[in-house]
């Protein structure tokens, strides 16, 4: 890792503040759980966004939208309460390879979980502590935990991404952003507490993969779970207590390039 030289943190700086703002907001997908506010319903579409979050903005908001009319526009309460055969009108739904097998799982899984926990936050922050240097641990344990129930699909495995699979796991970390960073501009949530902002890992796609690389945060010649542990020490380097703020900026560079 070598030193950011200034002209490369005041870009970074100034990227930062130019995207993390609440025009952001409508055009990403984290507008979908920012049409919540309880709690329950903000982290169940907040995931949901995260993890459907391939292919262009416009086609994952639509599905997301999509998802959430079928849970009758209340996603905590459709999953809590819902009946076998309200299951039924899910059987269509897909998005690229995710399909209603999927789907399914989810809701399951979800079920099961708010059956016994107030906050999805504790599947994640019952595997770290606050001394850990990364949210890894929590990662893993939270891949196995998911595919914990029986019979749940091997199919489905590829969808929740894991350090274990030595994957970038860009969504869940795009996720708990989400979920963990607080600041007042309103675009994170900041609503889960146990976990710290200088354990979260940079969501690693490809817009943030290839300015980082021109801008030399990283070295590593492929995109792993290395390569995003090696993103988030060098941003470190600019704010060790929130280095994945600058998730906005590389972002922001990155659409700003392809426009």
């Amino acid at each position: 890792m070598y030193h950011i030289n200034t002209a490369i943190v005041s870009l970074l700086e100034e990227k930062f503040i130019q995207f993390n703002q609440p025009n952001f907001i409508p055009n990403d997908p984290i507008c979908i759980p920012h049409q919540f506010s309880h709690k329950q319903d903000i982290e169940i579409m907040g995931f949901w966004a995260a993890i459907l979050a391939w292919g262009q903005r416009k086609t994952i908001i639509n599905k997301c939208n999509e998802l959430i009319l079928l849970m009758d526009k209340a996603p905590h309460q459709f999953i809590t309460q819902h009946q076998p055969q309200d299951l039924k009108r899910f059987l269509s739904f897909k998005h690229r390879t995710f399909n209603a097998t999927d789907t399914l799982y989810f809701i399951e899984w979800f079920r099961q979980f708010y059956a016994q926990h107030d906050s999805l936050e504790v599947a994640f922050c019952q595997h770290i502590t606050p001394n850990d240097p990364h949210i890894g641990k929590a990662l893993v344990g939270f891949h196995q935990d998911f595919f914990s129930l029986e019979d749940a699909p091997a199919r489905t495995q590829k969808h929740i991404a894991t350090p274990a699979r030595h994957s970038s796991c860009k969504r869940i970390n795009m996720f708990l952003r989400w979920m963990v960073r607080h600041d007042t501009q309103g675009v994170d949530f900041g609503l889960w507490k146990k976990i710290k902002t200088s354990q979260l890992v940079c969501p690693c796609d490809v817009h943030v993969d290839r300015v980082a690389r021109k801008l030399g945060l990283i070295q590593r010649p492929k995109p792993d779970w290395q390569t995003a542990l090696e993103l988030t020490e060098s941003l470190k380097q600019l704010d060790p207590n929130d280095p994945v703020k600058y998730d906005f900026a590389l972002f922001g560079l990155g659409v700003e390039g392809e426009m």
